[in-house]
């Protein structure tokens, strides 16, 4: 069965691009055009994952989101946003989005942000023994992590960090959910660091990371298997 897509934005040209370019690719579609109608359909029909624009005419976005989270605990949320409104993208996933795609958006990065939180909501009940993305495997289970053939040595905290990456691979974590998911500092400075340090272990470039990606003023993300690096622009000065 094609899973099914609930597209709530109050704007029908956004609702007509998304449901021609998802149905091509065979996803199934359902629309609401403010937050009385998605509510109704939530409590109706089975939903896979729902595509949330944050300007509803009834009702603030994130309270619609809360009440989504409420409801369907382990329901993939990706969220639409404006592109300068970085608070409302943290304030998004600190209640529970898994992503967060900005307008205007290609329909490409859509469809990849898209793979990675289904992707995410089937691997919730079981972690896989093995990760591996371009030239990074790592074992979960005995804790080898490996670029290539050779084995990378880590610090238990920067261990810690990479684990939580991987757990949710595809997925922006804030730099709120990444320092409670290790218990550290508060200080988005401590994470920087070991952002930085990770990088310079793991990637081939850690100037231009291909892996470990900076949502600038946001947070970051680990590269899900099957995302092209390509969708994902370099970091920008002073953004790790």
């Amino acid at each position: 069965m094609s899973p099914t897509i609930l597209v709530i934005d109050d704007e029908p040209p956004i609702r007509k691009l998304l449901r021609t370019g998802l149905s091509t690719q065979g996803y199934a579609i359902l629309e609401a055009p403010n937050a009385a109608a998605a509510l109704e359909l939530l409590g109706r029909d089975r939903i896979d994952l729902v595509i949330l624009d944050l300007g509803l005419p009834d009702m603030r976005g994130h309270d619609l989101l809360r009440a989504i989270r409420t409801r369907h605990p382990e329901l993939p949320v990706v969220v639409l946003s404006s592109r300068t409104d970085e608070g409302g993208k943290v304030e998004a996933l600190d209640l529970g989005a898994d992503d967060y795609v900005t307008k205007p958006f290609g329909m490409a990065e859509l469809l990849a942000r898209l793979r990675a939180a289904l992707r995410h909501q089937l691997a919730v009940q079981g972690e896989r023994p093995i990760f591996r993305v371009d030239r990074l495997s790592i074992d979960l289970v005995r804790r080898i992590v490996k670029v290539d053939d050779s084995e990378v040595k880590l610090t238990p905290r920067e261990y810690d960090f990479l684990r939580v990456l991987v757990h949710h691979a595809g997925k922006v974590l804030t730099h709120a959910q990444l320092m409670q998911a290790v218990s550290v500092s508060s200080d988005p400075q401590y994470l920087r660091v070991y952002m930085r340090q990770l990088r310079q272990k793991l990637e081939a470039d850690p100037e231009r990371p291909r892996l470990l990606l900076t949502e600038t003023g946001v947070g970051y993300r680990l590269r899900a298997p099957d995302d092209e690096p390509t969708l994902r622009p370099p970091d920008v000065a002073g953004a790790r």
